[in-house]
């Protein structure tokens, strides 16, 4: 039953709350590991809104790198409407949280940071863009507030609710979303958007971690869109390098056939270098607890993947709504 998983945690405190519920930092009682967990009342939402959850179980669930944020369990309490996500704790906060505070102490982030940051945003996203079953995801909602950071200042992507999953041999999609600053100028001509769009994402991102303001600022998002239409913006300051400067520019190059991939990107040398420090740094294997952790994920996948192929041959709608979603799906 969910109120005896929901006993395997202990609630420590509320860090954070939204339309639908609220963050709360959980202690796992079987080993204290410090977790985190997103309480969302479905409810209350329309059915593309969860959509949009169901797709971020199902994302998360598949998503294992150092980079992105880990996807431990899910608890469904049907009685209450609610879902619990539980997910690694980033106890270093958020990217947003660490340029209010720059802003706030007028001071810079230093280069060796924003370096690190970009390497590891650049290989957490090389996961998401090339996946082995031929498949690609693009997280359609890069921006501070969705870069986490752990303890050591590594970075963790997150927020995966407006990703969309692409196969191969669709390189455009369609829907408008996203956050106005971040988003891209095919997007704000609704004329569909690919990774390229994600790189574009990246690259405002990027430009405000180093400037504290996002390249593109307007009073509406009429303006806005005319200014990222164009593509021009202020330098950044003067204190960064001219090769960090250069990669902003080419991210934000208005036509996306100019823009380079996250795979062009990450070849860049002084990337290059930043990636093999961090596989030196990581650990090269997950712990015994983990390994077992991750056994069981799969075999819980393999039973969902079996269910949804028999939904298939009874011919039941393949894009299942939530409710369908948590009413075949028994845990």
């Amino acid at each position: 039953m969910p109120s005896n998983k929901l006993d395997h945690y202990e609630v420590l405190e509320t860090i954070g709350s939204g339309s639908y519920g609220t963050c709360k930092k959980v202690r796992r009682r079987s080993d204290n590991k410090i977790l985190v967990w997103k309480e969302l009342d479905y409810g209350t939402m329309s059915e593309c809104e969860k959509q949009m959850l169901v797709s971020e179980v199902n994302l998360l669930r598949e998503l294992k790198h150092p980079n992105i944020v880990r996807y431990y369990d899910r608890i469904i309490d049907r009685t209450n409407t609610r879902i619990y996500l539980v997910m690694e704790y980033c106890e270093g906060g958020d990217l947003g949280q660490v340029i209010a505070k720059c802003k706030k102490e007028r001071k810079y982030l230093e280069s060796e940071f924003i370096w690190k940051l970009f390497s590891q945003l650049i290989s957490a996203l090389q996961e998401c863009h090339k996946r082995e079953n031929g498949q690609h995801i693009l997280h359609r909602d890069l921006k501070p507030a969705n870069v986490f950071l752990d303890a050591n200042q590594n970075v963790k992507l997150g927020d995966f609710g407006l990703a969309r999953v692409l196969s191969h041999d669709m390189s455009m999609a369609k829907t408008f979303v996203g956050t106005p600053y971040y988003m891209s100028p095919e997007q704000m001509n609704k004329t569909g958007y690919n990774d390229k769009s994600d790189v574009w994402s990246l690259g405002c991102l990027l430009y405000e971690t180093c400037a504290l303001v996002p390249p593109f600022l307007a009073a509406n998002q009429k303006s806005l869109a005319a200014k990222i239409k164009t593509g021009r913006f202020r330098p950044i300051p003067s204190t960064y390098p001219e090769s960090l400067s250069h990669l902003i520019s080419i991210m934000l190059r208005v036509n996306d056939d100019l823009r380079p991939s996250v795979a062009e990107l990450a070849e860049n040398p002084i990337l290059k270098k930043k990636h093999i420090e961090r596989l030196i740094s990581y650990p090269s294997q997950m712990s015994e607890f983990e390994q077992r952790e991750d056994l069981l994920k799969q075999r819980e996948k393999a039973l969902d993947d079996r269910e949804k192929d028999l939904e298939s041959k009874c011919s039941i709608q393949p894009r299942l709504t939530l409710f369908l979603y948590l009413h075949v799906h028994r845990v």
